[in-house]
């Protein structure tokens, strides 16, 4: 089937790689502040989740308190993850962290959330926008997506999250976002990583799917494979807009995606 007759139906999208059950605050780890996550993705027929909070709460994170979920959820593939940021307040620590726990991790994303400020995150709205006001764009990508290389060349990270977060605010390069992009992409693909497919956009100032259809058309050429993702900072966000993400993969004719347990990938075929 081609991809233009697939584009009428929809994929069953099964799987949320990117959730904060922590929010942007610390919060231990308790089946209290587990529990309404693993409910949220029965309701929405998801079967396998990722947690992946931020980084800098990993103290909250408690790998008892996800197996016992697990206990109570059969049914519900349950991954231990986290996000990896490149916070230069947090990072070196985290990634400490994440070293000596990386037997217990199922999956680790990768992200770059800071550029030239290291009190705030470019992608926070509305302030962060304030970031880009008189500077050269096409600088400020070339800057996002070098700083993107380096967190792979860490070697700590199975997936990128958002790879295109720099558009947020609705800023676009003069240049061609493919060639801006290649090499980053050149270099997950070397290292044999995924991107997310991320619907968190939607509901962003930019208001489009992270990334870019170019980016994804790119990835695909480069077969680097796909997760699907919300990155839910509430559970009610869990699986938010798949059905349009459904649609788009129909459309681009992406039939697989990425499933992680302790960092081994598998692609699953989608169903129509």
């Amino acid at each position: 089937m081609r991809a233009d007759e697939r584009s009428a139906k929809d994929y069953q999208l099964f799987s949320d790689y990117h959730t904060h059950p922590q929010a942007h605050r610390a919060q231990r780890y308790t089946q209290a502040l587990l529990q309404p996550w693993a409910d949220s993705a029965r309701r929405s027929g998801l079967k396998d989740i990722a947690f992946t909070d931020h980084d800098r709460y990993h103290t909250g994170i408690d790998f008892d308190e996800i197996d016992r979920l697990r206990e109570r959820y059969p049914d519900l593939r349950i991954r231990a993850g986290i996000e990896l940021d490149n916070d230069p307040v947090h990072s070196l620590t985290s990634r400490k962290w994440i070293e000596n726990h990386w037997d217990k991790l199922d999956f680790v994303l990768g992200s770059v959330h800071f550029l030239h400020r290291a009190d705030q995150m470019f992608d926070s709205v509305p302030d962060g926008a304030a970031q880009f006001e008189g500077r050269n764009i096409d600088a400020m990508y070339a800057d996002y997506f070098r700083r993107l290389r380096e967190l792979v060349a860490t070697g700590l990270v199975d997936s990128l999250a958002h790879l295109d977060l720099i558009k947020i605010h609705g800023h676009r390069p003069t240049a061609d976002i493919g060639g801006l992009a290649n090499e980053t992409l050149e270099f997950i693909h070397a290292r044999n990583l995924a991107i997310e497919l991320s619907t968190a956009g939607w509901r962003k100032p930019v208001n489009e799917l992270y990334p870019s259809d170019s980016i994804i058309e790119l990835a695909m050429e480069k077969g680097i494979p796909f997760t699907t993702a919300s990155d839910a900072h509430s559970y009610v966000q869990l699986g938010e807009n798949f059905a349009n993400l459904a649609h788009k993969m129909a459309e681009l004719g992406i039939r697989r995606v990425c499933i992680f347990e302790k960092h081994k990938r598998a692609e699953v075929l989608l169903q129509l």
